[in-house]
């Protein structure tokens, strides 16, 4: 396990490696979360490198269908499909078996070479049972929660063009509630594939070829890619090596559902479940080279959330602020504190593709390369926003860190132009006063807002600062709460030492920490 948490920090100077791999193999990164402790409702995003014989693996195309009742899910699937078409070009001339699964739409294809093939492949000596079902769940999900609320059928059209769509499919003789009669277009079937949507058939040829290994690709992700007989749930338990290429597919879910965020981030929440209890996923340019695919229509900036402190339990409190605040809003990425070793942030790698860095760390050095990460983020320019302990987060209070780590002694003053030297303890709720007027402070009713944690020692702050709220307590000078700064590698900082577990009760503090992320990566604050 330790050998994997390490891989996640370097993994990016990896990829481009991965696109070079020898023709006849696949060097792919596979992405799992792993509780950061038993029982944990937190996650490490967990990077194990694999390297996958193409003559044992094959790729499931999974319900790639001309049309879909959804308009937007229409348009997404074309959207998707030219990249998807590449990837599949590439698996097919490296050796792997391409399996085309539009299910319910055999008929166009009963005299192709690839059905035929496929209806003919032999029996398997041994067919797991219930291969020829729907599977809706496999033992390693009952005890995780499911994240996203897919009852209504997962439908995000506008209603108007919605109905629209309806008609214009019923007026060509379909049915608007399953209007598919074969895959798109864009996607190549050459003789030499297969195609089927049984279970038992695509097992057969699984068998018959001696495939190993399973990459799944298509839509939609929540429903058919993890429920048909050839779908996720069903590779993984009858012992294949199977992975989602999380880059292609879709999900069927309304934003109008809980947990109320973009469509995007609904399809997010799946896969991150899908990586948690049905197996890894992997991104298309591991194959392909080049960047993961991204919808057109998704510009979420992506928020990458360092928790590394105790006291406050922001562990706690971050993830259900971001849920809430920023779903709608952003992608965000989630890298907690490794429990068996304090120094190791597994999974900071994920910062080389993020947008703001919001840091939730106290008193941690890290291993140099996961050290070399934070630092060229920073030094890019890239914004930064801390909460409480971030300005000593990479603090030893000046005393040298172990040999291979390293520490950020001048963090708080390069970044946040402060000077923490404490806290006046434990005492009555702080006080807050707005400073000066920022677009960050739209919303934020200071008049019920209170400081629920003791009141930091932060003064004096820099001359490049601005102030937005000021705390006090009684009998005690008054300290800056909350400020903008430019750092010293001139990008914007947001620094406040609000951030207790129960400051987060309070809609104010959810407003302003939402309010900074949105100024910091220059999104309009409404």
């Amino acid at each position: 396990m330790r050998k994997f948490l390490m891989l996640v920090a370097s993994v990016t100077a990896l990829l481009p490696a991965l696109a070079q791999a020898a023709p006849n193999s696949f060097d792919l990164v596979l992405r799992s979360r792993v509780a950061t402790e038993e029982n944990s409702v937190r996650y490490h995003a967990v990077l194990e490198q694999q390297s996958w014989k193409a003559t044992e693996t094959a790729v499931i195309v999974c319900d790639m269908w001309d049309l879909h009742h959804c308009l937007n899910a229409t348009r997404r699937g074309a959207e998707l499909a030219p990249r998807m078409n590449a990837l599949l070009k590439k698996a097919r001339a490296q050796g792997a078996t391409i399996i085309h699964a539009p299910s319910s739409c055999m008929k166009p294809y009963a005299n192709h070479p690839g059905r035929k093939r496929a209806m003919a492949a032999p029996m398997a000596s041994k067919l797991p049972e219930k291969i020829s079902e729907w599977c809706y769940s496999i033992p390693s999900e009952e005890e995780v929660e499911y994240p996203i609320d897919q009852s209504d059928g997962g439908e995000d059209d506008d209603p108007v063009e919605h109905e629209a769509w309806a008609k214009e499919l019923e007026s060509k003789g379909l049915n608007p509630r399953g209007p598919w009669t074969k895959q798109t277009d864009l996607l190549t079937i050459k003789n030499q594939d297969y195609i089927s949507d049984s279970g038992v058939e695509i097992w057969n040829v699984l068998e018959q070829k001696g495939i190993k290994n399973v990459i799944l690709v298509g839509v939609h992700t929540n429903m058919c890619v993890l429920g048909r007989p050839f779908g996720l749930r069903q590779m993984a338990q009858n012992g294949k090596n199977v992975v989602l290429v999380r880059d292609m597919t879709d999900t069927m879910y309304n934003p109008k559902m809980k947990p109320y965020v973009s469509h995007f981030t609904g399809t997010d929440l799946i896969v991150e479940y899908i990586e948690k209890v049905v197996c890894p996923t992997v991104t298309s340019d591991q194959i392909l080279g080049g960047k993961p695919f991204v919808f057109k229509n998704d510009t979420r900036p992506h928020v990458v959330i360092a928790c590394a402190e105790r006291e406050y339990k922001t562990n706690e409190s971050l993830p259900r602020f971001a849920l809430e605040q920023l779903g709608n809003d952003f992608k965000v990425s989630f890298v907690h504190a490794n429990t068996n070793e304090r120094n190791d942030l597994p999974g900071i790698g994920v910062l080389e593709d993020a947008d703001v860095l919001l840091v939730s760390v106290r008193r941690r050095v890290l291993p140099a390369d996961q050290f070399a990460i934070v630092e060229r983020f920073i030094k890019s320019g890239k914004p930064v926003i801390g909460i409480r302990t971030a300005n000593h987060a990479f603090s030893l209070r000046g005393e040298d860190p172990p040999s291979g780590y390293k520490a950020w002694e001048a963090f708080d003053a390069e970044i946040f132009g402060g000077s923490y030297t404490g806290h006046h303890g434990v005492g009555p709720n702080v006080k807050l006063v707005a400073a000066k007027p920022h677009p960050i402070m739209t919303g934020v009713d200071v008049n019920t807002f209170k400081g629920m944690g003791s009141l930091y020692k932060v003064n004096p702050i820099s001359k490049g600062t601005t102030p937005l709220l000021t705390g006090t307590i009684e009998g005690q000078p008054a300290e800056t709460i909350a400020w903008v700064n430019e750092t010293k590698y001139g990008g914007k900082a947001f620094y406040t030492s609000l951030g207790h577990v129960d400051d987060f009760t309070q809609p104010a503090m959810n407003r302003l920490l939402k309010n900074a992320i949105l100024w910091a990566v220059d999104k309009e604050i409404k």
